[in-house]
């Protein structure tokens, strides 16, 4: 016969994740502006990549405005 497994099992607690919520919602912001150069690097990385909505938090369609400004901004040269 094969040799057994020892029958100590451990326990796995399960890590509780908080929703995130949608700044932009919180903040009642409407629309997203291209030439807001702030809160457009807020949502890229050092290499200029944009955030995706599961680590930012963002909703759909606050995350859709937000990608269309920042590829606008990139055509004009405001961010990276």
């Amino acid at each position: 016969m094969a040799a057994m497994r020892p029958t100590n099992k451990r326990k796995r607690r399960r890590k509780v994740v908080r929703q995130k919520v949608c700044r932009l919602c919180e903040n009642k912001i409407a629309h997203i502006d291209f030439k807001d150069v702030e809160l457009l690097r807020r949502y890229q990385t050092e290499a200029g990549k944009i955030l995706p909505c599961r680590i930012t938090g963002n909703c759909f369609k606050h995350q859709k405005m937000l990608s269309a400004a920042i590829k606008r901004a990139r055509v004009l040269a405001l961010v990276p």
